[in-house]
């Protein structure tokens, strides 16, 4: 496994994390047994990352991972949650960063995790209707208490974060980024405020922050595995975003290609050369993919063993040219 370290988190961070959405029943590949053979196995190969919120399958992932990680397993590993997202019985949600809420928020996640504290606790979305002193108040409590150790902000404007980090250190910052979506607009249907390559990624490096992309497959896409017909079922939490459906997602599926004709070129598959492509940057510490299987953590875990080279990179560059602000 390759580490990578940045001067706001003491320990090194695996290159490959686990990104634990996918464990909690949203998406067409849970079960917990075989999500917690994933952990396990994850751990045994050096990974000790793992990225979960209470709002993935509405707590049963953080569960899952608490119960994977008992019997030593704990302190192996560095788990970063997160906060920010609440729901109703129809599992509505609703974006909350009051003092009040995190409060209550961090001892829930603690107890699902099963552990006294959680290494990077990130607001997972920002809250207009609370004003950010409010929020950091409630931060450096819970810090104080030993709670957590680490601050992260996932989803925030370059402004916003910039604030923050005047009232409090922030640690790790968070954000959507794969080869297709590098300064992109929306997520879900849900506005950006916040242009990843051009503004986060430069402050992360200026910082010394750690910086972790999430969906860097595109939630599937950057597989090779996807075809122009139906990819999921009808229950699969991926039909809510519109870039995996109709006119757009063929946009999307055609960059899709050309990359998979490139890594067919190189001999090398499709996902790894995603990865790779990420990995490479020196801004990036994690990289927090779904796993559904003992085979894709495999996958995962090999693009570690080979670099893609400056030509590779420059021609890689040149394919995804037209979606640097799609």
């Amino acid at each position: 496994m390759i580490y990578k370290k940045v001067k706001l988190i003491e320990e090194e961070i695996s290159s490959i994390g686990i990104g634990c959405w996918n464990f909690g029943g949203d998406w067409d590949s849970s079960d917990e047994a075989n999500a917690i053979k994933i952990i396990h196995a994850a751990i045994d190969a050096g990974i000790n990352l793992f990225d979960v919120a209470p709002v993935y399958g509405f707590g049963i992932s953080q569960r899952i991972l608490g119960k994977a990680l008992r019997e030593g397993k704990r302190e192996k590993v560095i788990i970063a949650s997160k906060c920010g997202l609440l729901w109703n019985k129809k599992h509505e949600t609703r974006n909350n960063l009051t003092k009040k809420s995190i409060l209550n928020e961090i001892d829930q996640s603690l107890s699902r995790l099963q552990t006294d504290y959680i290494d990077i606790y990130q607001l997972h979305w920002p809250d207009k209707n609370t004003p950010i002193e409010e929020t950091v108040s409630a931060l450096e409590e819970i810090k104080k208490a030993g709670k957590i150790r680490y601050i992260g902000l996932s989803n925030f404007s370059k402004a916003d974060i910039e604030r923050f980090m005047s009232m409090i250190e922030i640690n790790l910052l968070q954000s959507l980024y794969n080869m297709l979506e590098r300064n992109t607009n929306s997520y879900h249907n849900i506005p950006l405020e916040y242009k990843t390559e051009k503004e986060i990624l430069p402050l992360a490096k200026k910082n010394g922050q750690a910086f972790l992309p999430y969906s860097p497959l595109f939630q599937g896409l950057l597989t090779g595995r996807f075809t122009r017909g139906e990819n999921f079922s009808e229950s699969d939490i991926r039909n809510a975003n519109p870039k995996l459906k109709g006119d757009l997602f063929n946009t999307y599926y055609d960059g899709t290609l050309a990359l998979s004709n490139f890594a067919n070129e190189i001999g090398k598959p499709l996902n790894e050369v995603a990865l790779n492509w990420l990995r490479q940057k020196e801004e990036i510490t994690s990289i927090i993919g779904g796993v559904s299987s003992l085979s894709q953590l495999d996958k995962n875990i090999h693009s570690t063993t080979w670099n893609l080279t400056e030509d590779e990179l420059m021609h890689i560059d040149k394919i995804i040219e037209p979606f640097e602000n799609l």
